[in-house]
């Protein structure tokens, strides 16, 4: 049976390419239905078992490779489905311009690689067996680089799609590097499965410090993230969503799985993981605000949930450390249901900011304005999702914001002050970092999508196919259905956090006040419908007249311009964390010569300090050495042949006297 259905897929991947352009979408979405099901049918299966559900594939080098899936794993097959399948269902609209551009072999191809990374997500999070698992991961950022480099033809495009392939590949090294130390020192093959005796016998720290980097990088922490803010922006939107909404994820996946083996060392790996996502969430939140570059917006944004999502597993670590199940059922909890949530309302906003690209063929946010009066439904959908990232009620990422801050204040007055202390500074962060969330969005959706159109960008614009507006649809859904009834993800939940932490009463107890949640926020949503049917009531009846935006008297340039702009309004943030953010503000000096209106000009800019100061200036060291190193490489034969000389005089020097 796993031999006929390993042909079917094979069969169907490679049968993308016999196909005629137009044709080769739908193989692709067939072969991704066929895997959903059967992975769902998988995951339906294995959820609440007390043992993890196997299935023999085949022998690999002497070792078993099967498929491992116990709740966690079912867990993130869900949310990798449920984010492929939306993300190829939006690809159905957005690539039909390129259709015209694009030849049939390189739309074969992306097709291709898109099936490849739903394939590899899949069994990434079912393997446990070492060599597969890695062959797996590798698959999956290979799958990626070409997914990035889609529209190849720009520079912009090739240099983040490098970008990416080396950190992975640096990541692959760190995450290889700690199973082989895990498997040497147990004498077992490489694999999860020798994890569980290595931190037995083993300090649990350094090791899991090893993984934490090379998962870290493909989860986008602090600050290992500088190839996300690039790749985002670079991939097709279909791509960015799933990128950002489970590739990023696997990271996460890789951490929390090699915590179920660890039972030593809890509290500095918790505090560590606490600490890291802290910076995470609110660097990432506060950089994300100064941007004009909506989907580079969104990427900053990505490491900001990352942040959150790793303060409720740190708080979750933190509750096993003191054998606090409160703690930890709810931290671990609440920080897996966000990575749900993120990958819901996260996707839903690069396909909406992928319908805006279509239209207006920019991401600066500067060129747009008063979109919403020709794309609504894509500006509802914006708003949708903006909300819920924000954390606001009633939708998806204010439930598992909840999760995280319940088990932050129930846990507050432990006897140990400086866990406490620790414990007061997660609120914090979490209530800086929603409200820097609610400030950056309510920027990003006036200057796109209120006021006047600031440039011509827009004069074209129109509401995107349904085929775009389908899948939006679907998360919107799905968004507030968690949003609206929380009291239905406590059950899979508390599943998920079995895995972890054996009392998960703490979950069960919580039915009551998730259901007054979620009684008090349908009142609130139908409270928000009556105000919104007496206003459309009311505005039937009042005369308004319409017209252009006042210029302050001043009819010197287009009425346009006299409105906010992105960085005025992130003018205070910008003061208060200059050397954070990064921001150059390059403008021309008014003399008292200019007492007249005439030209000038101002434009800002911001970068990122830490791929500043651990990327960009170590890599251009480097670069500068070999530059002078270089001088070396003569081309000549008889000098390559005097090196090769001078060499062996040298290593015979050395063994002579026995300087090593």
């Amino acid at each position: 049976m796993n031999e006929i259905i390993f042909i079917i897929i094979a069969v169907s991947a490679l049968g993308i390419f016999a196909l005629p352009k137009r044709s080769q979408y739908y193989l692709m979405l067939g072969t991704q239905i066929f895997l959903a099901a059967l992975t769902g049918y998988l995951m339906y299966l294995s959820f609440n078992r007390i043992e993890p559900l196997q299935i023999y594939l085949f022998d690999l080098l002497g070792n078993d490779v099967s498929l491992v899936i116990d709740s966690l794993s079912a867990f993130f097959i869900f949310v990798i489905n449920i984010t492929v399948l939306t993300g190829a269902l939006y690809a159905k609209g957005y690539l039909k311009p390129y259709l015209r551009d694009k030849t049939r072999l390189e739309m074969a191809w992306h097709y291709f690689n898109f099936l490849i990374l739903h394939i590899s997500l899949l069994m990434v999070a079912m393997l446990r067996e070492g060599i597969s698992f890695l062959v797996f991961w590798e698959l999956m950022s290979v799958s990626v680089f070409f997914l990035i480099i889609f529209e190849s033809e720009k520079q912009e495009n090739k240099e983040a799609g490098i970008k990416f392939l080396i950190q992975m590949h640096v990541a692959f090294y760190f995450i290889i590097a700690a199973f082989i130390i895990c498997s040497i020192a147990t004498g077992q093959n490489i694999g999860f499965e020798s994890l569980e005796q290595y931190f037995k016998d083993y300090p649990a720290f350094p090791v899991f410090l090893l993984f934490f980097i090379g998962f870290g990088i493909k989860a986008g922490f602090i600050p290992l993230h500088t190839w996300l803010i690039h790749a985002h922006p670079a991939a097709p939107s279909h791509i960015s969503g799933i990128m950002s909404g489970v590739i990023i994820k696997m990271g996460i996946y890789g951490i929390v799985r090699v915590l179920t083996y660890i039972h030593s060392d809890l509290m500095p790996i918790g505090v560590f993981i606490l600490i890291i996502s802290i910076i995470s969430g609110i660097f990432g939140v506060t950089i994300a605000i100064v941007q004009h570059d909506y989907k580079k917006l969104l990427a900053y944004h990505s490491i900001e949930n990352i942040g959150i999502i790793g303060i409720g597993i740190g708080i979750g670590v933190m509750g096993l450390a003191i054998n606090n199940p409160v703690l930890a059922s709810l931290g671990f909890a609440g920080g897996l249901l966000h990575v749900l949530n993120h990958a819901l309302f996260k996707s839903l906003l690069f396909y909406a900011a992928g319908s805006i690209y279509q239209q207006t063929h920019t991401r600066n946010i500067e060129n747009l304005g008063g979109l919403m009066k020709k794309m609504p439904s894509t500006a509802v959908f914006f708003l949708l999702g903006a909300a819920a990232i924000s954390g606001l009620p009633p939708f998806n990422g204010f439930i598992s914001e909840f999760l995280i801050y319940t088990s932050l204040f129930k846990s507050l007055m432990v006897s140990d002050s400086i866990l406490s202390v620790t414990l007061l500074a997660g609120i914090v962060a979490l209530a800086v970092i929603g409200g820097l969330a609610v400030f950056c969005f309510t920027k990003v959706f006036s200057i796109i999508f209120l006021g006047t159109a600031r440039s011509d960008k827009t004069r074209h614009s129109h509401e995107v196919r349904s085929s775009m507006l389908f899948p939006k649809f679907i998360i919107a859904i799905l968004i507030i259905m968690i949003g609206i009834m929380p009291f239905m993800m406590l059950r899979p939940m508390s599943f998920v956090a079995g895995v972890f932490v054996d009392d998960t009463s703490s979950l069960r107890d919580m039915t009551g006040t998730m259901s007054g949640i979620s009684l008090s926020l349908s009142l609130l949503i139908v409270f928000i419908g009556i105000l919104f049917f007496i206003k459309l009531k009311l505005s039937k009846v009042r005369h308004t007249d319409i017209g252009s935006t006042w210029g302050c008297a001043y009819t010197g340039s287009d009425p346009a311009l006299h409105q906010y702009s992105a960085t005025s309004y992130a003018e205070y943030i910008i003061m208060k964390a200059k050397i954070l953010v990064g921001v150059k503000k390059h403008f021309r000096y008014l003399t008292k010569e200019n007492i007249f209106p005439g030209e000038s000009y101002f434009k800002t800019g911001s970068s990122d300090v830490f791929e500043d100061n651990l990327v960009s200036r170590p890599a251009g060291g480097l670069l500068s050495f070999m530059e002078k190193i270089a001088v070396f490489q003569t081309g000549n034969i008889q000098h390559y042949l005097l090196y090769a000389i001078v060499f062996v005089i040298v290593i015979s020097i050395i063994s002579i006297f026995g300087i090593i």
